[in-house]
C-alpha cells in the first residue's frame, strides 16, 4: 500500500492533531504488532507468581468486594452454570471474541480511518503493556481456581465438551499448561472490549455500530464474571489500564518521533555507504571486463598475437606491406631480399641471358 496523504479526516479522535500526514504501511504495521503482541505472550507466561501468593490476592479481592458489596461474581456464575444455554455461548464469547474483534477493528481503523490508525493502535499497545505490568506485580487467582468452598463453579471446564477449550483454561485443548493463569488482575478482556467500544462509537457511522459499541464491552464484563474468570474489580482494574495507556498515547508518540528523527540519518548514511559500495564493486567489474575485452580483442587464433600494422599473424614475414597489398610481381614470386638484384648487375634480358651466365659460373 503505497504511502499516500489519509483523507477524511475532518474530526478530531484520539490522535493528536485534526490530520496525519501519512498513510501507514501494513508490512510495517503487522511486524510491529506481532512483536508487541508476541512479548506481551511470553511476559505473561514468565510473570508466573507464586500460586500461595496468587491466591491471596484473589481472596483479598474478594473481601474487598463483599465489604462494597460488590460482589457480582457469585449470582452470575450461578446462572451460567444452572443454564447451559447462556453458560456455553459465554464460553464462546470468552474464549474467542477477544481474539477475533480487536484484530477486525484494527483492520477496520487502517483501511478506512487512516488518520486516527496510528493514535488507536499506540493506545491499544500501551494498556497492553500497562496490563503486563500488572501481571508481573500482582499475580491473581482467578474465582475458579480458588478451593470449592467459596461457591465458584469453572464453567469452561464444565462446558470444555462443547467447545475447543480443555478443563484448564480457555487455550485450546492439551495447551492449558502454556498459559499463566494467575494472570487475572487486571482484566484484559475487558480492557480490550472498552478499546473496541470506543474505536467504534468514535468513528462508526451507523445505528447498529453505536449500539454493538455499547453492548460489546457490557456483555464482555459480564460474561468474565459469569465464567468465573474475574472478578469485578478486574474488569475496573482493565477499564483503568485502558485510561492510564490513553493518556500516554501523545508522549508516546512524540518519543517515538524524536527517536526516528535520531536514526533517520544513520539509516540514511548507512543505506548511502551501502549503495556507495555497490557503485564500485560494480564499476571495478565494469573496467574488468573491458580490460578482458582489450586483451581478447588482439587474439586472433590460438597464442598468435599481431603486432601494430597486421592483420593477420606474421604478416610482415609473409612480405605483405602493412596496407594489405602484396608485394610480389604478377608471376606470383616475391620481391624479397632473396630475389633482389646486386647493386651494378645488368638486368636479366629472358631465359637467354640467364644461361651463359649460369654456364659462365661454372667455369
Amino acid at each position: 500500500m503505497p504511502q499516500t496523504e489519509a483523507k477524511g479526516a475532518g474530526s478530531r479522535g484520539i490522535s493528536e492533531g485534526p490530520t496525519t500526514p501519512l498513510r501507514p504501511r501494513w508490512w510495517t504495521e503487522l511486524p510491529l504488532i506481532l512483536l508487541v503482541y508476541g512479548a506481551y505472550s511470553a511476559g505473561r507466561l514468565l510473570a508466573r507468581g507464586d500460586v500461595t501468593t496468587a491466591v491471596g490476592h484473589g481472596l483479598d479481592i474478594l473481601r474487598v468486594e463483599k465489604a462494597l458489596h460488590l460482589n457480582l461474581e457469585h449470582p452470575l456464575n450461578r446462572l451460567f452454570t444452572a443454564h447451559t444455554s447462556i453458560g456455553v455461548p459465554a464460553d464462546f464469547w470468552y474464549a474467542s471474541l477477544h481474539y477475533l474483534v480487536t484484530p477486525l477493528v484494527l483492520i477496520w481503523l487502517f483501511r478506512s480511518r487512516a488518520v486516527h490508525y496510528a493514535a488507536a493502535r499506540t493506545w491499544l499497545m500501551v494498556s497492553t503493556l500497562i496490563g503486563l505490568v500488572g501481571f508481573t506485580l500482582m499475580p491473581t487467582c482467578p474465582p475458579r481456581l480458588l478451593d470449592g468452598k467459596h461457591g465458584f463453579v469453572d464453567t469452561m471446564a464444565q462446558y470444555s465438551d462443547w467447545g475447543w477449550w480443555g478443563g484448564q483454561a480457555s487455550a485450546p485443548r492439551g495447551l492449558g499448561g502454556m498459559t499463566n493463569q494467575y494472570a487475572a488482575m487486571p482484566s484484559l478482556h475487558v480492557g480490550w472490549s472498552l478499546w473496541c467500544g470506543v474505536m467504534l462509537w468514535r468513528y462508526g457511522r451507523t445505528p447498529l455500530v453505536k449500539a454493538i459499541a455499547i453492548a460489546y464491552p457490557l456483555l464482555t464484563t459480564i460474561v468474565v464474571m459469569g465464567t468465573a474468570n474475574h472478578y469485578f474489580l478486574d474488569a475496573v482494574a482493565g477499564a483503568a489500564v485502558m485510561g492510564l495507556g490513553l493518556l500516554l498515547v501523545r508522549p508516546v508518540q512524540r518519543g517515538a518521533a524524536r527517536v526516528k528523527a535520531r536514526l533517520r540519518p544513520v539509516l540514511a548514511t548507512a543505506v548511502a555507504t551501502r549503495a556507495a559500495g555497490r557503485d564500485k564493486a560494480a564499476t571495478d567489474t565494469t573496467a574488468a571486463t573491458a580490460a578482458s575485452d582489450a586483451t581478447d580483442s588482439s587474439i586472433v587464433s590460438a597464442g598468435c598475437q599481431t603486432s601494430a600494422g597486421e592483420r593477420i599473424p606474421h604478416q610482415r614475414k609473409l612480405g605483405t606491406d602493412p596496407g594489405g597489398k602484396s608485394a610480389a610481381k604478377p608471376g606470383g614470386k616475391p620481391r624479397g631480399n632473396k630475389g633482389a638484384r646486386p647493386a651494378g648487375r645488368a638486368a636479366d634480358t629472358g631465359d637467354g641471358a640467364q644461361t651463359p651466365a649460369r654456364g659462365a659460373a661454372r667455369t
